[in-house]
């Protein structure tokens, strides 16, 4: 099993911005994965990234949010600037293996989410 977790959530004004922080435990066995953020309960994307640094944005995210990893440290970034109420939420980390994963061995981790509160 993987482990994830988030932290940087909170209260901000609108227009502020917020660094999230996703830490995932290691996971030596499967090194190919794609992490990422997403958003509410219909799990929104917001942005991935791969291992190698390859980046996918969602609609809400694209220019306003970057994301970053730091794989010395299993970690994943989502800095949000220029936030508006309607970026409010629980703002999920998923860490999601990928190349070759045998049947029946877990591939999709969630995070417990961290809230996201922008006022107007």
């Amino acid at each position: 099993q993987v482990q994830l977790v988030e932290s940087g959530g909170g209260l901000v004004q609108t227009g502020g911005s917020l660094r999230l922080s996703c830490e995932a435990s290691a996971d030596s066995k499967f090194p190919l994965n794609i992490m990422g953020w997403y958003r509410g309960s219909r799990r929104e994307l917001l942005a991935s990234i791969t291992v190698s640094g390859y980046t996918t944005y969602g609609d809400p995210a694209r220019g306003r949010f970057a994301i970053s990893r730091d794989s010395a440290k299993n970690t994943i970034y989502l800095q949000m600037n220029n936030l508006k109420p309607e970026d409010s939420g629980v703002y999920y980390c998923n860490y999601r293996r990928t190349g070759v994963v045998p049947a029946g061995i877990p591939h999709d981790f969630w995070g417990r989410g961290t809230q996201v509160t922008v006022s107007s």
